[in-house]
């Protein structure tokens, strides 16, 4: 299972989001810190649940990285979070 795939089964899972789109972007970074030749360093998230009502940004982005916390110590090296609640829009 490659790690978006991984990214995307556990954020499922811990959010029964809305709307779900993981991003891998390692290919932009190439030769930035953290990079790697085949990729799968660098996501974007955009993610939709209503777990995220009434949350500030600092607690929602608190709880993607507390799902994700062996991905984020091992093999991710960056990730960007644009988590939302039902009715707040999405925005790219």
């Amino acid at each position: 299972m490659t790690t978006h795939d991984i990214i995307t089964n556990k954020l499922n899972e811990a959010f029964l989001p809305e709307s779900l789109e993981v991003r891998d972007e390692s290919h932009l970074h190439e030769g930035h810190a953290g990079h790697r030749s085949g990729g799968e360093t660098h996501f974007r998230v955009y993610i939709v649940s209503r777990a995220f009502e009434g949350k500030s940004r600092l607690e929602r982005h608190r709880m993607i990285n507390a799902a994700l916390a062996s991905e984020l110590a091992g093999s991710v090296h960056a990730l960007a979070i644009h988590a939302q609640s039902p009715g707040e829009g999405r925005n790219r």
